[in-house]
C-alpha cells in the first residue's frame, strides 16, 4: 500500500507542477491622436492588485484601491507616479500630459491622460516604466493610432522606450 501511495504521488507531482497558475505582469497603453481636437488621448490599464501593491510599498501601506472611501491621497500618488514613469515626446520635444482621472472595472484600473494642443505629429516617442520598478517581468504594451496608422510595440525593463516616425 505504501508503494502504491508513493507511485501515485510521483505520477501526480509533475502534473501539478506544470499546471500551477503563473501570474503575468502586463499593462496596455492605448494612444490615439485625434487631429480634429488637436489631442493625444491616452488610456493606460494595469491590474488593480499590482498597482495597489506598488502604492503601498512606495507611499502608504494603508492604501486600498477600488473601495467607496478610498484615501484622498490616492489621486495625488497616482498622478505623481505616472508623471515619473511615463514620458512622451512629440516631434522630438518633451510634452506634458494632463492626468484626467482613473476608473475601475473588475480587477483592472484605467488611467486617462491627454496631451492638448498637438497640431501635427511627425514623430512620437514614449518611455513607459510603469510597474517595472516592482516587477522585473513587467511588460508594457503600447498600441498607437496616429495619423491613421496603427502600430504596436512592447516595452520591457532595460528596453522601455519606443519611437515612431511619420515622415
Amino acid at each position: 500500500m505504501k508503494t502504491l501511495k508513493r507511485t501515485f504521488i510521483l505520477l501526480l507531482l509533475p502534473i501539478f507542477a506544470f499546471t500551477a497558475a503563473h501570474k503575468y505582469y502586463v499593462s496596455v497603453t492605448h494612444i490615439e491622436y485625434v487631429k480634429e481636437k488637436q489631442s493625444l488621448q491616452i488610456i493606460t490599464n494595469v491590474f488593480v492588485d499590482d498597482f495597489e501593491r506598488l502604492l503601498r510599498e512606495r507611499y502608504d501601506e494603508n492604501i486600498t484601491l477600488s473601495i467607496p472611501n478610498e484615501l484622498s491621497t490616492v489621486e495625488m500618488y497616482t498622478k505623481r507616479y505616472l508623471n515619473e514613469k511615463i514620458q512622451i515626446h512629440i516631434n522630438g520635444k518633451p510634452v506634458t500630459y494632463n492626468y484626467l482621472g482613473k476608473e475601475y472595472e473588475n480587477d483592472v484600473i484605467y488611467f486617462y491622460l491627454e496631451v492638448e494642443n498637438v497640431k501635427e505629429i511627425k514623430s512620437f516617442a514614449i518611455e513607459n516604466q510603469v510597474l517595472q520598478d516592482l516587477f522585473e517581468e513587467q511588460e508594457n504594451v503600447i498600441r498607437t493610432k496616429i495619423n491613421g496608422k496603427n502600430k504596436s510595440f512592447i516595452l520591457r525593463k532595460g528596453n522601455n522606450k519606443g519611437e515612431l516616425n511619420y515622415n
